[in-house]
């Protein structure tokens, strides 16, 4: 999966129209969790028509892996879901936001994961939809971060099987959040190997990559900003979908998505900081380079000097001060001599000097 691609309705499309443009590809897998304090089930069902309805005292946890626009369809047509709702679902690159229907309430996260072998960030867009014990998440393709929590509601772990559907939603956008730390935590990691590579042997090749972060920091932003929004709201126990004793746990989501802003901004400006590292380092080697060049130039200058005065030509018959050692048996050993003891005496200057 390459990097997130934001999909529009078409301009002058009728509002809620979903299904045909819902992507093609693969028919969507449907997997259902049904726990209880007592009981825990998993199993996988072919078509929608074989979900069990919602008992009081069980909750289900319907995980829809695919944007089948058939599978959508039934989900609006037995739930009373808005068509709306599902365009918001098709249409991905939605903000992360919360909203709150009649008789069930709409979440919009983005699932971030690191790409090791191509070292960048990738974004999915889950939806989540919680009705009267039942949780429906909605993925773009199999795969996601919510293992976890599947673990810890198979093995009982927490209070997860001792309370309703709505602690189960939280538990969703605890771990999409929580996910976060270890995507910055690798992004940081390679803002510090470059910071290294720029101070050592800044080259071309790392502009590209540091522009390749700026992006990847720029679409966490994007997901980042509005999530806080959303978790902030959630926090503030306005929502009656949310029991009062889960209220605090999304207080505590809620704080996790402020620190990863906060981490998110001191990525972005100690990236900003490697790009005036990178133009100093450039500036610096540059200088050094220029440095080694006027020495050398120097070094020269006065045996220019000497080999332009014994090039004068004047005729030593003609008086006997001109250039009389050019007649003289050891003259052109002298003249060497002579340049290479004024090019000794200027190294040794410069480098008292620590000029070189």
């Amino acid at each position: 999966m390459g990097r997130f691609m934001k999909r529009y309705s078409a301009p002058g499309s009728v509002p809620g129209s979903f299904a045909e443009r819902a992507p093609e590809g693969p028919c969507a897998a449907l997997e259902v969790i049904l726990y209880s304090p007592e009981a825990y089930r998993r199993f996988e069902i072919p078509s929608l028509d074989k979900l069990p309805d919602p008992k009081p005292g069980t909750v289900t946890w319907l995980n829809v892996a695919g944007l089948d626009g058939a599978v959508l369809e039934q989900l609006t047509s037995r739930f009373g879901i808005h068509p709306l709702v599902m365009e918001d679902v098709v249409n991905l690159g939605q903000r992360p936001k919360v909203e709150a229907y009649d008789g069930y309430l709409f979440v919009v996260l983005d699932l971030v994961t690191w790409n090791e072998e191509a070292l960048h960030v990738e974004r999915e867009q889950v939806s989540l939809l919680l009705l009267e014990g039942l949780v429906i998440s909605i993925q773009e393709r199999p795969g996601d971060v919510f293992d976890p929590v599947r673990e810890r509601i198979s093995s009982a772990r927490g209070r997860i099987r001792t309370v309703g559907a709505d602690y189960l939603l939280y538990a969703l956008i605890d771990a999409a959040v929580d996910h976060l730390f270890p995507v910055l935590e690798s992004v940081g990691d390679q803002i510090e190997d470059l910071e290294d590579e720029l101070v050592e042997e800044p080259s071309r090749e790392h502009v590209a990559t540091l522009h390749a972060i700026k992006r990847d920091l720029l679409s966490l932003r994007r997901s980042t900003w509005p999530l806080r929004e959303m978790t902030s709201r959630l926090a503030r126990g306005e929502n009656a979908a949310f029991a009062a004793d889960t209220v605090p746990y999304l207080r505590d989501v809620a704080d996790h998505a402020v620190q990863v802003l906060d981490v998110l901004e001191s990525f972005r400006d100690v990236v900003s900081g490697l790009m005036d590292l990178y133009l100093s380092s450039v500036s610096n080697r540059m200088n050094e380079v220029m440095k080694v060049l006027t020495i050398i130039a120097t070094i020269f200058i006065p045996l220019g000097f000497i080999a332009g005065l014994y090039g004068m030509n004047f005729n030593p018959a003609v008086s006997p001060y001109n250039m009389p050692e050019l007649g003289w048996r050891y003259g052109y050993p002298f003249a060497l001599a002579v340049m290479a003891t004024v090019a000794g005496v200027m190294v040794f200057y410069f480098s008292r000097r620590k000029w070189l």
